[in-house]
């Protein structure tokens, strides 16, 4: 029995069409004079390590129109003003009701985003053909704002000890902002099955609580801001059902320094993670440079791993006895 959503695209791929930018010199960020036409040149830029990552996964997006001097907003749904280069898919909600959401396949689709001043995309944890299938596993290390990046960076090592630790390989992301992600693939789940949100929260949950219970001075891994004052809160809620995280290539909308590009969520490697010294070091300046070193999460797609043996000793269930379905 599939747990997907059956409800099929209903935007066809022959439906799309190149995009054609409107307002090309509108300036998006007023500190980095990152423009409409600048943003879809980065995009395209970094489109072909940035698609594998994003391409087919539900999106929320945050649309600054009018540059981020004026209103940015969230848009999780599709509306009239869809672009037509983007697919879209009808998801039922808690409450019952059916949603159409976007996703994108192609370069045509990053330009489109540019041209609807998308400054963020966010990603759905699974594909949007197997909605019901999670497959990554996402920590999300957002620290006070008065802590030191070496305190990230220690906390990302953390988390990715643990996890190694359960078998499984991770790979860093610097957010843009002030955090890093740390991210690990899944594979097809234990014996074929089909892996469950409610698993793959409450495996992400417990590895945050293990943290927290050898730290407590350090971490945190509940959304209370009263609590998260010195330490970093592990974000381990971005594995639930309909949550997202930034997309690796991202732009930001982030404040930019002066002289910069817009900073962007970049993937990076652990010994670059190790020598970095801030989350917004790299810009959408920097997409010529960064697309000619070594992809930094080549192996990425290579890895072959699942909750299997981490999910028992973390969880202490047993799979097949509820934690998979086929």
């Amino acid at each position: 029995m599939s747990h997907d959503d059956p409800i099929k695209d209903t935007v066809p791929a022959e439906a799309r069409s190149p995009v054609t930018l409107t307002h090309a010199d509108r300036v998006l960020d007023p500190v980095s004079h990152l423009t409409k036409q600048g943003l879809a040149t980065y995009m395209r830029a970094v489109s072909a390590r940035m698609l594998p990552l994003v391409a087919g996964r539900l999106l929320s997006l945050l649309r600054c129109p009018e540059g981020t001097a004026q209103a940015c907003f969230f848009q999780r749904h599709a509306t009239v003003g869809t672009p037509m280069q983007w697919r879209r898919k009808l998801v039922k909600e808690k409450d019952g009701r059916a949603i159409d959401y976007v996703y994108l396949t192609d370069v045509d689709g990053l330009v489109a985003a540019a041209q609807i001043g998308v400054l963020e995309l966010h990603l759905w944890g699974s594909q949007a053909r197997k909605l019901e299938s999670p497959d990554r596993l996402v920590f999300d290390l957002d620290p006070d704002p008065d802590l030191p990046f070496s305190e990230v960076k220690a906390a990302a090592v953390a988390v990715r000890d643990v996890l190694a630790a359960l078998d499984l390989a991770s790979f860093p992301l610097l957010t843009g902002g002030k955090g890093v992600h740390v991210v690990a693939p899944l594979g097809p789940g234990a014996g074929g099955g089909r892996r469950q949100w409610p698993v793959v929260s409450a495996f992400a949950k417990a590895v945050a609580e293990q943290l927290v219970e050898a730290r407590p001075d350090a971490y945190v891994a509940t959304m209370s801001k009263a609590r998260r004052q010195g330490r970093i809160f592990i974000d381990h809620f971005r594995n639930a059902r309909g949550a997202s995280a930034v997309a690796p290539y991202s732009p930001r909308a982030k404040p930019a320094r002066a002289g910069g590009g817009t900073p962007i969520a970049c993937p990076v490697t652990w010994e670059e993670l190790a020598a970095t010294e801030r989350a917004d070091v790299y810009t959408t300046a920097d997409a010529p440079a960064l697309m000619r070193r070594p992809d930094p999460w080549a192996q990425y797609f290579e890895v072959r791993q699942d909750l299997g043996s981490g999910a028992c000793r973390v969880l202490g269930v047993k799979v097949g006895a509820g934690a998979y379905s086929s």
